[in-house]
């Protein structure tokens, strides 16, 4: 149990509270609790009853729930809850747009208890008949009901990073003398992750298989098995695995086989040969030196995708790409001005202990009440002491931003006086989310031409696995930042990855600049932006074209500089 989870058992009994219908006070009282616990700046593991006992909402009933989660990892009326509720009903909570009221209409009256059975009651034409429910509530509940299963055995490449270099680990325990290397998807830094594989170099092909029996965390199914590979699944993540072998004399060319995607292995190098035919030569003794033999930039793993890079390479036009020591900033961060668990002090001095020149700070905009968002008074407040904290953390600095919510006209929810009081704005669509191509693209291009937006957030508001992003003419989108000047943001949570890494290039093409944000709600949350330094390395994205490899004084100069051009 960590404090995570403790939340998220706690967000759970709230939804079965609410599903069956439970008292509506003790409802507010476990959200209230939950809202107070979410918010604090400390884990919850590491207080006493007596502290835990201080904060705002938390009264008697959690303080022992709380207390039972830290012993057996669950607690009384969580139980009691679970034990009435049909196992397939907590998988269709996890529905997006499905809220546990409608859950209860559709388990009371459709008798559905699996994502299985709510599929057949929509395909039907059942759903749309529920009384507050409708064709298109239906049809948005097919959507994200095909969504889910699409992704059934995904992983977010942040999520299984841990498990994939503790199998490295024990794959080179059991094959101390072997050559190993983690090849596919994951050696490409893909953003999702659908297999586990690796290569194993052995003296010889002829027994030392065997030994992969011993590790227990794989069950192998040795029907899909052979000579040259294993494949299973790892019991912990249910993700599937693959174990390639080789000899040590064949192990390079498999590795650089095996790294790339299918289509890189496609692309010409010459009018004869492409990119396999050149590896099955064997004529090199590194991969440098097969790039150099064949009249290649070297081409970095993660852009080994079939997109170009080959004739990239060719021309000698591969950049030098982005490193994460290149970034001096941190830009799109939220405090407890808003939604985020540490305060404004503490989000700005953990930045600068992580060496960083300067720090962002874009709490919610009024908009979004549900997550705090900022009305004036409050900005100006926040200002006040940002102003304050400037002079006494100089020379680092914390920038006055906002992450202003798109209406659905587009526009800002600040008026232009307020807008004109931020060094720069992140305009980011957190609502409305259904609106189709055409709409949506006017949306953000109307929001991209306000002279106040200086950052797109997270264009798509994509969530990887959860939700789809809103369908959008990315195009025209970045035709429209190259038009006004606007950059877009990578956004490094690991759940959004949003710009799209396949647009990068693109945008620099269209001399846009893109900006690597954590859009961390706590300090922890600063370590993502390592996940867009790699997004951005597929995309080929460049120090030169990343706005947060300013310095603090020529960020400042940017910011101000922009602000004179675009506010006359």
């Amino acid at each position: 149990m960590d404090h995570k989870t403790l939340l998220k058992k706690l967000k759970l009994a709230i939804q079965l509270m609410e599903l069956h219908d439970e008292n509506s006070f003790k409802i507010r009282s476990y959200q209230s609790a939950l809202t107070s616990l979410e918010r604090g700046d400390q884990d919850i593991m590491d207080l006493s009853t007596e502290e835990l006992s201080k904060i705002p909402g938390v009264g008697k009933s959690i303080l022992e729930a709380i207390s039972q989660l830290k012993e057996q990892e669950t607690f009384t009326a969580l139980q009691d809850l679970l034990e009435k509720t049909p196992e397939g009903i907590l998988e269709i909570l996890q529905i997006k747009g499905l809220g546990p009221k409608k859950v209860k209409v559709i388990w009371e009256e459709l008798g559905v208890t699996s994502t299985h059975e709510l599929m057949e009651a929509c395909q039907s034409g059942k759903v749309a008949k529920l009384k507050g429910f409708g064709e298109k509530t239906q049809d948005t509940i097919i959507q994200n009901l095909e969504f889910k299963a699409s992704n059934q055995g995904k992983w977010l490449y942040a999520d299984i990073e841990e498990t994939i270099e503790k199998f490295t680990s024990e794959l080179e325990r059991i094959y101390p003398s072997a050559l190993i290397a983690i090849v596919g998807d994951f050696a490409r830094k893909m953003e999702i992750i659908s297999e586990g594989e690796f290569l194993i170099g052995l003296d010889s092909l002829f027994g030392g298989k065997e030994k992969l029996k011993s590790l227990e965390t794989v069950v192998w199914d040795m029907s899909q098995s052979g000579p040259f590979s294993w494949k299973g699944t790892l019991t912990e993540l249910n993700l599937k695995m693959t174990i390639h072998f080789t000899t040590k004399k064949d192990f390079l060319w498999k590795k650089l086989s095996l790294i790339a995607a299918p289509s890189h292995l496609a692309e010409l190098v010459d009018e004869k040969e492409n990119i396999s035919e050149k590896l099955a030569k064997r004529n090199y003794n590194s991969e440098e030196e097969f790039f150099q033999v064949n009249e290649l930039q070297f081409i970095p793993a993660e852009m080994r995708e079939g997109l170009g890079e080959v004739a990239l390479a060719k021309a000698n036009a591969i950049p030098e790409l982005l490193e994460e020591r290149d970034l001096k900033g941190i830009l799109h961060n939220h405090s407890t001005y808003s939604d985020g668990k540490h305060s404004l002090r503490q989000m700005a001095e953990h930045c600068k202990a992580l060496g960083f020149e300067y720090l962002g700070i874009s709490d919610h905009s009024r908009t979004a009440f549900y997550a705090g968002g900022l009305e004036i008074e409050k900005v100006l407040k926040q200002h006040a002491e940002i102003d304050a904290l400037n002079k006494e953390m100089a020379p680092f600095r914390i920038f006055k931003g906002i992450e202003s919510d798109i209406l659905a006209d587009g526009k800002l929810d600040y008026p232009d006086d307020i807008l004109a009081k931020f060094d720069f704005v992140v305009a980011s669509i957190h609502s409305i989310l259904n609106m189709e191509i055409k709409k949506a693209t006017h949306r953000l291009i109307t929001a991209i031409e306000n002279p106040y937006t200086t950052i797109l957030g997270h264009p798509t508001g994509r969530l990887l696995l959860r939700r789809a992003g809103y369908p959008i003419n990315h195009k025209a989108i970045i035709d429209a930042c190259a038009a006004n000047d606007v950059v877009i943001e990578i956004n490094a949570n690991p759940w959004r990855l949003d710009l799209d890494w396949r647009w990068i290039h693109y945008a620099m093409e269209q001399n846009v600049k893109l900006s690597i944000n954590p859009d961390a709600h706590e300090m922890d949350g600063y370590d993502d932006m390592k996940y867009g330094v790699l997004i951005g390395r597929k995309g080929g994205l460049t120090k030169a074209m990343t706005l947060n490899t300013l310095s603090v004084d020529e960020i400042a100069n940017y910011f101000e500089k922009r602000k004179k051009q675009k506010i006359t």
